[in-house]
């Protein structure tokens, strides 16, 4: 089953392109899902169905659920519980229905997923929300302390406090295991983004922030739209001005992208599922994820170079911070923690240069922690 994750920039009309995807599939014979908020009133068949996700009954259902599970230890407490009636959902609630939608849209019979995401820093943000949330959570509880719960009661009364209950580790483990499935359907090699914009002059910008956001979190581009493209051949010099600059923008866009998709504008907005019919971009292969890979240059300069492939980089605008056996990096709005491969957590950091969107980061053996060469007669 393929998964294609439909962002751009505000107002560009994302949530059309999503629609039109998702109904040009199903028109093709593939059973599709769609995964919006804002779809409208896209007609439903045989091959084509709409998921929508309600973060406030998301929240209160998750909430409550919760307040379910952790009944004992609140009663302990004398917490006073919630009902549904008096729930309001909490900022980041939309995010976390939405993954829970994209987990749903990898698990149905259908074919095709689209899934219509927020505009694109928000977008970048809530699919790197998965790892993230699972870092933090290995290292508040990590496996060898839930490892000891059986150990619990002797341990509280050797310390004389109370020890943390069963229920938060089993929750976190629940917490690891839907994260988990998450991460593995926006990771998977059959998920692709598709990013729509408007020719102007933000749309350049954006494209080099998508492209850098998404190397860096590993994610393939399955395409670039350029939506609302005004005819050429206006004699109207207000018409005619406004889709030169449009033009323009454009060609900046092909030499920015390998693959674009070019979509007109109708003259208003779309009505209905024959509209839509002409707004969908064709269906191509996703350009493969550039690979992080190692060389081995330890008989030249006695390094390891990490190689992180990173389109559209600034120098002025990385930093990078090695702690324990992760990698902090930060390129532009974004930042990431690396783990780093076996072999490099045995060397030290002595270097990095950006060549051509190229990241290379050079390690050292450590002595002590490295295993003697053996020496070649």
């Amino acid at each position: 089953m393929r998964i294609i994750l439909v962002t751009g920039l505000g107002g560009a009309g994302r949530t059309t392109v999503a629609a039109a995807t998702a109904l040009a599939g199903a028109r093709a014979g593939r059973r599709v899902l769609l995964v919006s908020e804002d779809a409208g009133r896209l007609p439903e068949d045989g091959n084509l169905r709409v998921l929508r996700p309600e973060p406030a009954v998301d929240f209160r259902r998750e909430f409550l659920a919760l307040q379910a599970r952790s009944g004992v230890a609140l009663d302990l407490l004398g917490a006073a519980p919630f009902e549904d009636a008096e729930l309001t959902e909490l900022p980041g609630s939309r995010s976390f229905a939405l993954l829970r939608a994209l987990r749903e849209a990898a698990s149905g019979d259908h074919e095709l997923a689209v899934v219509d995401l927020p505009p694109l820093p928000e977008a970048l943000a809530v699919l790197a929300l998965p790892e993230q949330l699972r870092r933090y959570l290995r290292r508040l509880l990590p496996q060898e302390r839930q490892a000891a719960r059986a150990l619990r009661p002797m341990l509280a009364q050797l310390a004389g406090v109370p020890m943390p209950a069963q229920w938060l580790y089993e929750t976190t483990a629940r917490w690891e295991a839907e994260l988990a499935a998450v991460q593995a359907v926006v990771e998977a090699p059959a998920t692709t983004v598709r990013l729509v914009l408007e020719p102007g002059p933000a749309a350049t910008r954006a494209l080099r922030t998508a492209r850098l956001g998404l190397a860096l979190h590993r994610l393939a581009l399955d395409a670039v739209v350029a939506n609302r493209l005004l005819p050429a051949g206006s004699e109207d010099p207000w018409l005619a001005g406004l889709t030169a600059e449009q033009h323009r923008h454009l060609a900046e866009l092909r030499t920015g992208t390998g693959v674009l998709h070019e979509l007109p504008h109708l003259g208003r907005a779309p009505r209905g599922a024959d509209d839509l019919a002409l707004l969908a971009p064709a269906e191509g292969e996703p350009a493969p994820v550039p690979g992080w890979t190692v060389e081995d240059r330890r008989e030249e300069d006695g390094v390891l170079v990490w190689h992180l492939p990173l389109p559209g980089a600034v120098k002025e605008e990385l930093s990078l911070v090695r702690r324990g056996d992760e990698l902090l990096l930060t390129a532009g709005p974004f930042r990431r923690n690396l783990p780093l491969p076996g072999a490099l957590r045995r060397c030290t950091v002595t270097g990095a240069g950006l060549v051509d969107g190229d990241l290379r980061v050079r390690f050292t053996p450590d002595p002590g922690l490295w295993p003697d060469r053996p020496r070649t007669s």
